[in-house]
């Protein structure tokens, strides 16, 4: 996920300033079943200190060990951890062990892909032999121009890589500021989505009120800014009122976020959209598809944090085209899509 490697690029450049070694580790590699995939993150100081995690959290302990090689020597080693002894996972992971070397050029391309909502591809090239190997590791490729997070500093005879493609950080932006949307500007924020609130001009609402909120925002639908909405945004539409509603799907009618939910019952959706194409008539049919209302999925949600949790889900669902089931009723035992 693209906000778990920003934290670590974030926690990385923050030990360097202090004088503080950080070793990143990658899982590249997975034979059977693990709780996580390859391409999990998680970073160590020399403190010990984590930042992210590899698995659920049986791993972690042996992975800050087998860094310590790596903070002695700055040579990159490669480790093993077999699930099918400890864990309920039955799968061996190979996971990546690197001296992170953030150079100012490394930082100023990163930070503008993230600016920009450019995506970008890491690159991890490494070997399927446990030990220490003086040329493995990662790069950032952007624009086929390619920046090493470490001292890797060629990539030929490197048997094997591991090539991960990191999109723009999800966004969800919330048209509305009552206490509702704090509920739900946490919940997607724990989840790791930058979250933009847009309250009304003359609400007092200040960022205290979000303090999980990236960006606060007090304008009229009018004055929204549409030109970063794109497929890695969602939309939540919650003023609880029917014109403000209106207004602000008319702003977004020529943009196509991944998701638009509405508060309220299907009637009120279907208005909705009834007087949006009185407004709008060249509204697109993708547009229309990409409103849900009423927003959220059936979990029998009653308290503002529980239809927070259920538009959130909603949003995954949507997203990343799943149709919610139990797990236990999934023919394939795996969390997720490979």
């Amino acid at each position: 996920m693209t906000h778990e490697f920003r934290d670590i690029i974030t926690a990385a450049q923050a030990a360097t300033s202090q004088g503080l070694a950080s070793v990143l580790a990658t899982v590249v590699d997975l034979e059977g079943s693990s709780y996580r995939k390859p391409g999990v993150r998680m970073l160590i100081l020399e403190t010990n200190e984590r930042i992210g995690a590899v698995s659920g959290g049986c791993v972690e302990k042996e992975v800050v060990l087998q860094a310590q090689d790596v903070f002695k020597t700055g040579v990159s080693k490669m480790m093993t951890y077999d699930g099918r002894y400890r864990l309920g996972c039955e799968g061996v992971l190979y996971i990546l062990l690197e001296l992170v070397t953030l150079t100012p050029l490394f930082l100023e391309i990163f930070s503008k892909c993230l600016a920009q909502r450019k995506t970008f591809k890491l690159q991890s090239f490494y070997k399927k032999e446990v030990g220490t190997h003086p040329n493995i590791g990662s790069v950032l490729q952007v624009d086929n121009c390619f920046y090493p997070l470490g001292s890797l500093s060629q990539t030929n005879g490197i048997p094997l890589n591991f090539t991960q493609t990191m999109p723009p950080c999800f966004k969800l932006l919330i048209l509305g500021a009552e206490h509702d949307a704090v509920q739900l500007c946490n919940y997607a924020a724990l989840t790791g989505w930058d979250v933009t609130v847009v309250a009304g001009i003359k609400e007092a609402k200040h960022q205290s009120d979000f303090p999980n909120a990236k960006t606060l925002l007090s304008i009229i639908p009018e004055q929204l800014d549409t030109a970063t909405i794109d497929e890695f945004t969602a939309v939540v539409l919650m003023t609880h009122n029917f014109a403000y509603d209106l207004r602000y799907l008319v702003a977004l009618h020529k943009t196509l976020p991944s998701y638009i939910g509405v508060l309220g019952p299907k009637k009120r959706r279907e208005d909705l959209l009834s007087q949006l194409l009185e407004y709008c008539p060249d509204v697109e049919d993708l547009f229309l598809n990409t409103i849900h209302g009423p927003a959220g999925l059936n979990i029998g949600s009653v308290t503002p944090q529980e239809i927070a949790l259920s538009i959130v889900s909603e949003i995954l669902a949507v997203t990343r085209n799943e149709t919610p089931i139990a797990l236990s009723e999934k023919k394939d035992t795996q969390h997720s899509k490979p």
